[in-house]
């Protein structure tokens, strides 16, 4: 486990298999995913480490249903009653009350999917907050709820308008200094137009769900990115 400052308010807390991200404000804690499970200990070591209280966490945020982003999610609301928010489209699987669309892979994709290691199952959760596109959370300000399906269906990003920061969830990635689309989609022609979208907000600041963050000039990165998408 590895804590990297973002930001004075956010950190990203980096696990053995996935990412996870505190954010901090006047109104307690919010954690954007979970990493796999077994994290929920390491998770809240990071918070401690922080010199926060993890009885301040107040809810999890599933940017969407794959198991790297919610399998620590049901042990860490057991833990600390925290309310767990995700899209609607994708509430059902984190329950597991239906099963997962699989992923359109490319062959670059299905030489890296056949090279992950073995993710162990996510616990069933409860999704005490089904979202929409549009839909504001009371983090930072007011976070928009931004609808980015593609990824899965109902994924989601985050974008606080206040303080200029976006969670991308794994419709993006930055990584080695490159920012583009993520991979293993189930829509990737939407995923495309998803990650679009997001070029054109507003933001100082982006973390994604696989890569480095962007502190600062995020905006015109993810919109350079989706420039060079363009020309292909």
């Amino acid at each position: 486990m590895e804590i990297t400052r973002v930001r004075e308010e956010l950190h990203m807390i980096t696990l053995e298999f996935g990412t996870a991200y505190l954010w901090r404000d006047e109104h307690g804690l919010t954690l954007v995913d979970t990493g796999i499970a077994g994290s929920a200990g390491p998770i809240e070591r990071a918070v401690r480490e922080l010199g926060l209280d993890p009885a301040a966490l107040r809810r999890i945020v599933l940017t969407h249903h794959h198991e790297d982003h919610t399998g620590s999610a049901a042990e860490l609301a057991r833990r600390w009653s925290a309310e767990v928010v995700a899209h609607r489209l994708d509430a059902p699987v984190i329950r597991r009350e239906q099963p997962p669309v699989p992923p359109v892979l490319s062959p670059f994709e299905q030489e890296l999917w056949d090279g992950l290691p073995p993710i162990p199952p996510a616990e069933p959760c409860p999704v005490h907050r089904e979202v929409r596109d549009g839909d504001v959370l009371d983090i930072g300000g007011g976070a928009v709820v931004v609808h980015v399906p593609g990824h899965t269906d109902g994924s989601i990003a985050l974008h606080l308008p206040g303080p200029g920061v976006l969670f991308t969830g794994d419709i993006a990635s930055h990584v080695q200094g490159r920012t583009r689309p993520g991979v293993f989609h189930t829509d990737p022609a939407r995923a495309l137009e998803s990650f679009r979208r997001l070029a054109e907000l507003p933001v100082e600041t982006a973390v994604f769900g696989h890569g480095d963050p962007i502190a600062a000039g995020a905006s015109a990165v993810l919109r350079g990115a989706a420039e060079q998408l363009g020309q292909r």
